[in-house]
């Protein structure tokens, strides 16, 4: 039974960070990728960042340079470090798991897929930026 779960979200100041983190029980991170989403209310789910079994990374425009995706494999645990945080970033933020490749392109050009392809989402953490 596979099962994301998200932390590290909360009330922050614009210009601040945060870190998120998704562990994941019954899962093993090889051949496919895992990755950020987000969804502000009255609006779509959109990538955020994703990462490959490689280390292969990929990000929206509007977090370029600003967050960065990781992952431990020995603690199964994938984050999204956020820094320099906007208004504009928050958002209910939901890791999945078992993304197809493609999903790295993507979440590069902002293409919006319903359910990205992943196979398992987690419950989703709130970041409010102010």
């Amino acid at each position: 039974h596979v099962q994301l779960v998200e932390s590290g979200g909360g009330s922050v100041q614009a210009g601040g960070s945060l870190r998120l983190s998704c562990a994941a029980s019954g899962y093993t991170h090889n051949s496919y990728c895992m990755g950020w989403f987000r969804q502000a209310p009255g609006k779509e789910r959109e990538g955020v960042a994703v990462i490959d079994s490689e280390g292969s990374t990929a990000y929206a425009d509007a977090v370029q340079g600003r967050f960065t995706i990781s992952i431990d494999n020995a603690e199964n645990t994938l984050y999204l470090q956020m820094n320099s945080l906007k208004p504009e970033d928050t958002a209910m933020c939901y890791c999945a798991a078992d993304l197809p490749r493609r999903a790295l392109g993507w979440v590069r050009l902002g293409v919006k897929i319903p359910g990205y392809g992943a196979t398992y989402w987690g419950q989703g953490t709130q970041v409010t930026v102010s």
